[in-house]
């Protein structure tokens, strides 16, 4: 999110899933995490860079947006959370969604909001960082570029090559995740669960060390 130019030159959050307005895919998950990673609170993909505010502080809680303005750099500016809300985008937000809280769902959901009123979530499902894409964003998160590779706000700004490198790698190990858990729930209960047999097959998915370990 934008900052204002002024004069001067964890924790794993607990909060109720708001009502799922929005999916979250692997493609759209990966651009939520790219967001993450061009606005400084990618924090390895941890739930704490939900409590991250504009300067690098922590929200002590996540029941609400802080709306507190913070210093950094010679800039101003009442961002928080994974996405950067400004208090007044968080409040539109929230309300066409009726979110309750700040809490990671939430937030995930709020920006997804963000992106389809930028008429890029379309472009995120395609599964593609494209300059076209990044462009649409760029007014929403300042860290984004546009198609000149600047800044909307004329501040610091990621590198397109970066950004897309970054989208690319997280979508394949998303997606690579997404395609091992359906391959789980395909297979078929082994029943009867105490059966020799059943305990053999457990045996064997655990893998050669984790048997050895329990010998």
């Amino acid at each position: 999110m934008p900052a204002q130019r002024t004069s001067l030159a964890l924790l794993n959050p607990q909060s109720a899933p708001a009502a799922a307005r929005y999916a979250i895919t692997p493609e759209r998950r990966a651009l939520l995490n790219t967001i993450r990673f061009a606005e400084g609170t990618w924090a390895r993909g941890e739930d704490i860079g939900y409590r991250i505010m504009f300067g690098g502080g922590l929200m002590a809680s996540l029941e609400r947006h802080p709306d507190r303005v913070n210093y950094s750099g010679g800039y101003a500016s009442a961002a928080a959370g994974a996405y950067q809300f400004m208090p007044f985008t968080w409040n539109r937000a929230s309300r066409s969604l009726q979110l309750a809280g700040f809490g990671p769902h939430v937030q995930d959901q709020a920006a997804l909001f963000l992106i389809e009123l930028r008429g890029a979530l379309a472009l995120a499902d395609q599964g593609v960082f494209s300059p076209d894409l990044a462009a649409r964003l760029a007014p929403e998160w300042a860290s984004f570029p546009t198609l000149a590779g600047n800044s909307y706000y004329g501040q610091p700004v990621q590198r397109y090559a970066v950004l897309r490198s970054f989208y690319e790698r997280n979508l394949a190990e998303l997606r690579a995740a997404a395609g091992g858990l359906q391959e789980v729930a395909k297979q078929p209960a082994c029943e009867p669960v105490d059966s020799l047999r059943c305990r053999l097959e457990a045996l064997e998915r655990l893998g050669p060390r984790s048997v050895a370990q329990g010998s």
